[in-house]
């Protein structure tokens, strides 16, 4: 049975809300850590962000937005390229997309996305975000950085916290029981924490030093056409994420929130909270399944629980000493995390596929999803002086190219 909020005591109401918090922590402060942003950062522009989210959907629907999983490989590509700044300013224009499609949507209806993106397209291309970046998660699982270039932790020590930290996250998401389930990322990290402290590699000198009270290190954008082109693109697949995200929160109260506030406004919600978050040095946000999860569990679907919860990652982001201990996971950690979670991304990639019951037997499909993947995986650019389009974002254009301009039924069996 349902279970109001007017019918929690103000303690149990504040537990409650700061456990939803608590469910979305783990993967919330993951995706700074593993491509380089600031961590209290993100906590704030996750809080700020989801009361956005409220404001624009009139506090209808019960879900925490935070920091998105479909970025890290672009983002630590972008880095690399463009440097932080360049980065941002492609992630501002990302949420700017999405804040499009939802004035599309408004003016269209819901069907033009399906049209114009359809699996053929869309699942390649979350395949691709999973797949590019894989060396970057092998190199840190063996203790290396990123790059490969140079040895952080000994391998020895490395491939022992790194698996770790992948069983755990494994072990915890199949056999979890309860509330446990709903935080694997969590138990994993911590599981290969503990492990990294047994083996000596933990410097725990800048929490020492680190103040109570600090606060974030906000970074602003610049704006950078190659960063940009390269960034916007990769919003499609937020933006189909957010509709599964939305029909599933839907499932569990037994309100079809795609019509009441409508996926016109919880889209708008979602790209201003990326926008704003994007400006400030923070992730783009995306609406957490976690959260929806531990919803279903509990049975109490009122948005005053995320309320709660984005006041509570507010109030985190200002503890200095929880930025400077989370910037002490070592690299393996990390490493051991994101093989799993690279993995999971090319399986909801395929899975896109499956469901919209792709035929890979059809030469027109095999060539659309050969050409992305290839394409991006091969780091193909198309340009001329310092206009380039490439990676990811020239996969998903030649995609929905050849899938317009390909016959329907080209190369099917009569």
């Amino acid at each position: 049975m349902e279970e109001h909020l007017t019918e929690l005591s103000p303690l149990k109401r504040l537990v409650t809300g700061m456990q939803m918090l608590f469910v979305a922590f783990g993967a919330l402060v993951l995706v700074p850590l593993l491509t380089g942003l600031d961590a209290s950062v993100a906590l704030f522009t996750a809080g700020v962000g989801t009361l956005i989210f409220q404001i624009v959907t009139r506090r209808t629907v019960p879900i925490f937005l935070a920091s998105s999983f479909a970025y890290i490989a672009p983002i630590i590509y972008a880095t690399q390229t463009w440097g932080l700044a360049g980065t941002l300013g492609g992630l501002m224009a990302a949420g700017l997309v999405q804040v499009l499609f939802s004035f599309l949507i408004r003016i269209k209806g819901d069907g033009f996305l399906e049209k114009y993106l359809p699996a053929i397209v869309i699942g390649p291309t979350i395949m691709l975000i999973g797949l590019i970046l894989a060396p970057v998660a092998v190199n840190m699982a063996k203790g290396l950085t990123g790059d490969g270039s140079f040895e952080l932790v000994p391998y020895s020590q490395a491939i022992v916290i790194a698996t770790i930290s992948l069983a755990a996250t494994i072990i915890t998401s199949l056999w979890g029981k309860g509330m446990l389930r709903l935080i694997p990322i969590l138990v994993g990290v911590a599981c290969g924490y503990i492990t990294a402290l047994l083996y000596g590699i933990v410097d725990f000198s800048s929490v020492t030093n680190a103040p109570w009270f600090a606060i974030p290190n906000f970074t602003a954008p610049t704006f950078e056409l190659a960063a940009i082109l390269y960034m916007i693109p990769i919003a499609l697949v937020p933006t189909i994420e957010h509709i599964g995200d939305v029909m599933a929160i839907s499932r569990v109260s037994g309100k079809n929130y795609l019509e009441n506030p409508g996926l016109k406004n919880t889209l708008l919600g979602d790209g201003l909270a990326t926008t704003f978050a994007s400006s400030l040095g923070g992730p783009p946000n995306t609406t957490y399944s976690e959260v929806t999860g531990a919803v279903a569990l509990i049975r109490i679907f009122d948005v005053s629980l995320m309320t709660i919860a984005a006041v509570g990652a507010i109030a985190l982001a200002f503890l200095g000493k929880l930025g400077a201990f989370l910037s002490t996971i070592p690299v393996p950690v990390m490493g051991g995390i994101m093989i799993l979670l690279f993995g999971m991304i090319v399986s909801i990639g395929i899975n896109t596929m499956v469901k919209a019951k792709v035929d890979m037997s059809i030469p027109r499909n095999m060539v659309i999803v050969a050409v992305i993947l290839v394409f991006g995986i091969g780091g193909m650019t198309f340009g001329y002086g310092h206009l380039q389009l490439g990676g990811i974002g020239l996969a998903v254009v030649l995609g929905m190219i050849l899938n317009l301009v390909l016959p329907k039924h080209f190369g099917e069996e009569v």
